[in-house]
């Protein structure tokens, strides 16, 4: 396997010797994988192929070390060039190359048509264009973190670099001095609608100067020696600012190596026909052997060729003692949030046996009560500012670098802003913390652009996440303290009102010392038999006073807390209807994506008929107090007792 060490001057004779036959070979792969598909990317993926040879041998990731923490990180932003990415890595033995181009965007298959990172020697699924530079400072501030020296290299396209995400990437890396983190651009002058100069132009070199990266000019991209010694060059910090990131614009030639192919930016997302492939082999040097592979991939067998399932990584974290909130407590959940975090800093910070606790936001520090876990681990909060997308991603990237992350911001921002990168982080089984406040009709005064009332339709599509709606600061600090314990991926929400602490009937806290926070799991908060009302957040405070207030009418209410929406408790759910014989659900949401639907689906698949209503959000609001809001929208305490009464009276007359 070739290595190579930068700090060698430049590349031996027997070195560039092995780099032009992985070249050669890397680009008989591309070209048949691509033909073989009908489609795919060659164009960039010949322009990529010298920078890419020479980085994963500069690079410390081999396939015997790819699951150590220490390793460098390669991110592939323009994913589109898996063929030469897959090319690459199977040069150095990551896996066989004839599976790969037999496979390639087959169905069932490993090998598809963007970069996943269930690909040997793939670190992150690359998504939507201009998320890779995000992903690579939520690595490199990892190794910062840890005090560790891995390098970080994001691989990216110029088309990209269009895209806004990119430019609040930039400045977070001069910001927190990511000194070890190398961006790499294929200028091939093309993407795949033409010249990127006609489509949008760009000052690519003076906007990552004018953030404060180091610039290298590469004017021969497609060079072994000139990319080696501009790697060499990032690599040892040779660079104006050594406390700084570097970006290479390596100059290089869409199609490069054949005549047919070169500057044309149809190669951009087209593959050869035949004749085409033909004159590329040609020109290759080498046999066409297209037909061979053709008759093999029709015999192949349609099923999973390799894809492993994810095994999450053991977490190490002091969960701590709850803190309990007095029945005559009344603060905001998001108080509680703030207290929790800042408790399990405490706990796991100062530990380096364990997972360090890690918080970032955007310009929201005070709102979303960072400030207390901010005074106990400066080092640990990140303040990132008006750049939610970034930030979005860059959390699940670093969430998977050994810290438990999270990253709270309002719920407009957290989840209706960023689907597109909360969506990335479920593909790449990242580990993140979501906790979004002012959530809802909660926000009140704030208006409807920022009363986040969908969020739970949203997430639901990013497969992965899980949602929990805690009732009260006592389940809030029982939630958060969850959550810091496992790996994956979860969202806790809250308003932004001061919530009563839920009682029992002894007028104790429900979720007090000895409550246990079991997702999947609904808290039967009152038994009934006449009705039960399901409700979550702020508005189960408001299924409790009328419940209470039914009793003493001699009617038995069930009040059913669902602060696990996903994943739901159905049982919980068909023991109401069986029991009750009538359900009625309140929600801060909106009526269509929340829960309502989740409840009427069990009920539909299990073949149950009885009468069921659901109360929430049905469309944009004013400003408003909260308690005005849910009464305009008929959810308030007369509404809900109105529309129990109803199901009963209509559970009678069946």
């Amino acid at each position: 396997m070739l290595r190579l060490n930068a700090s060698v001057p430049s590349l031996t004779a027997s070195q560039l010797e092995i780099l032009n036959r992985f070249w050669k070979e890397s680009a008989r792969d591309i070209l048949n994988a691509t033909t073989l598909a009908t489609c795919g990317h060659p164009g960039g993926s010949l322009s990529s192929l010298h920078f890419l040879l020479v980085l994963y041998g500069l690079a410390n990731v081999h396939k015997d070390n790819f699951q150590s923490a220490e390793r460098d990180r390669i991110y592939i932003s323009h994913g589109h060039i898996s063929p030469g990415v897959y090319a690459t890595l199977a040069r150095y033995d990551f896996f066989n190359a004839e599976e790969m181009v037999l496979h390639f965007r087959r169905m069932g298959a490993r090998y598809a048509g963007h970069v996943e990172s269930y690909v040997p020697g793939v670190e992150w699924s690359s998504g939507n264009l201009g998320q890779g530079l995000s992903a690579g400072c939520g690595a490199a501030l990892g190794a910062k973190i840890k005090e560790s020296h891995w390098k970080t290299i994001v691989c990216m396209g110029d088309g990209e670099q269009q895209k806004g995400q990119i430019s609040e990437a930039r400045r977070i890396a001069v910001k927190f001095q990511l000194s070890d983190l190398i961006g790499i651009i294929d200028l091939n002058r093309y993407q795949i609608g033409g010249a990127t100069q006609d489509i949008m132009p760009q000052n690519i070199a003076e906007n990552y100067a004018s953030d404060g990266w180091n610039v290298i000019h590469l004017e021969k991209g497609n060079d072994f020696s000139a990319v080696y010694q501009a790697l060499r060059k990032a690599w040892n910090k040779e660079v104006p600012n050594p406390n700084r990131p570097t970006v290479i614009l390596a100059h290089t030639v869409m199609g490069y190596g054949f005549s047919f192919m070169s500057d044309i930016c149809d190669f951009h997302g087209k593959s050869c026909t035949m004749e085409e492939h033909d004159k590329a082999f040609q020109e290759l040097g080498l046999p066409n052997t297209l037909k061979t592979l053709q008759d093999q991939r029709k015999t192949l067998p349609w099923k999973s060729q390799g894809i492993e399932h994810f095994k999450a990584p053991q977490v190490n974290v002091d969960r701590g003692e709850p803190i309990v909130y007095s029945v005559n407590t009344l603060t905001d959940n998001r108080s509680a949030y703030g207290t929790a975090l800042a408790d399990l800093a405490k706990k796991n910070n100062f530990d380096p046996s364990k997972n360090k606790i890690v918080g970032i936001s955007c310009d929201l520090e005070g709102s979303v009560k960072m400030g207390d876990f901010k005074k106990v681990d400066p080092k640990a909060f990140f303040e990132c500012g008006i750049q939610e997308h970034h930030s979005a991603v860059m959390s699940g990237c670093l969430s998977k670098q050994g810290c438990q992350v999270f990253f709270s911001t309002f719920g407009v921002f957290g989840v209706d802003e960023v689907y597109n990168q909360q969506r990335l982080n479920a593909f790449n089984h990242s580990n993140l913390k979501t906790v979004c406040t002012h959530l809802g009709l909660s926000v009140g005064e704030d208006g409807p652009t920022h009363q986040s009332i969908d969020y739970i339709g949203l997430l639901r599509n990013a497969f992965g996440y899980s949602i929990f709606l805690p009732a009260d600061p006592n389940q809030t600090d029982h939630i958060i303290r969850y959550v810091a314990g496992e790996y994956g991926n979860f969202f806790v929400g809250m308003g932004r009102a001061k919530t009563p602490v839920i009682a029992n009937a002894s007028g104790e806290a429900f979720f007090g010392k000895t409550y246990q926070f079991i997702p999947g799991k609904a808290d039967v908060l009152t038994q009934g038999s006449n009705a039960t009302i399901v409700a979550y957040g702020p508005l189960l405070d408001y299924a409790m006073t009328v419940a209470k207030k039914l009793s003493k009418e001699g009617i038995s209410i069930r009040v059913l807390n669902m602060a696990s929406i996903v994943p739901f408790d159905r049982q919980a759910i068909l023991a109401a209807a069986q029991e009750t014989g009538a359900i009625l659900s309140v929600e801060d949401h909106f009526v269509g994506t929340g829960i309502a639907p989740m409840i009427d689906q069990i009920l539909v698949e299990e073949q149950i008929s009885i009468p069921v209503k659901h109360l929430g959000v049905q469309g944009f609001c004013s400003s408003g107090t909260p308690q005005e809001l849910y009464q305009d929208q008929g959810m308030g305490l007369d509404n809900i007792e109105k529309q129990v009464k109803t199901l009963i009276a209509k559970k009678a007359a069946l």
